[in-house]
């Protein structure tokens, strides 16, 4: 198996807001999803850092933006997990605020690795980021998570009838099935990561 270059993330701090990120410059991949989509789980097997970052039974634990290094130049943002109800409202309304104004805003951002679970139909935050990226021109990769439990079959219904709905919905992400469990689609979205790390700069908005 090849040397894997997420591999060499490393968490470098977790921001409330977007100007305690990091510097603005050089590239960063975001991974976005609801709170149960296995965005945790599935950072931890893209870098192959079990523990890089946080999972829980308790969906929505993570609260903040945390950002991983790959090097000085590159990095991967764990945004907060959309959907945490028992998170005050004026909570949910702050990381509403944030997670637009860090897609709007960051110069460095060069796509978004978007998470949901492959058993159910996209809720309404999974629609509202594929439209959105696709508006701005912002490369977007969808991971349909879980894939492990249903059946081969099911899986290929599930990912063509999402490709279908992208179709009829001009969204122009690209998307895959996944699972953190038995390893399907790890790589292949790896070389998306690493492929939307050396992307071209996003145009200003």
């Amino acid at each position: 198996m090849s040397a894997n270059p997420l591999q060499r993330a490393e968490f470098v701090l977790a921001a409330h807001r977007i100007h305690q990120l990091p510097d603005d410059v050089g590239a960063e991949v975001a991974f976005a999803g609801r709170s149960n989509a296995g965005k945790s789980s599935a950072l931890n097997t893209l870098t192959g850092r079990n523990g890089l970052a946080r999972t829980s039974k308790t969906p929505g634990r993570t609260q903040l933006m945390v950002a991983f290094e790959l090097d000085e130049s590159t990095r991967l943002i764990d945004l907060p997990g959309y959907g945490y109800a028992k998170v005050p409202e004026a909570m949910r309304e702050h990381w509403r605020h944030e997670i637009d104004a860090y897609l709007h805003r960051r110069r460095s951002l060069r796509g978004v690795v978007l998470l949901a679970d492959i058993r159910h139909e996209l809720k309404e935050f999974d629609r509202t980021m594929l439209t959105f990226c696709h508006e701005i021109g912002l490369p977007c990769h969808l991971l349909l998570t879980k894939s492990d439990k249903l059946s081969r079959g099911a899986v290929a219904k599930s990912v063509e009838a999402v490709r279908k709905l992208a179709r009829q919905q001009g969204w122009s992400a690209t998307m895959q099935a996944f699972s953190s469990h038995d390893g399907t689609g790890v790589e292949s979205a790896r070389e998306t990561v690493l492929g939307l790390l050396a992307g071209e700069p996003r145009p200003a908005l």
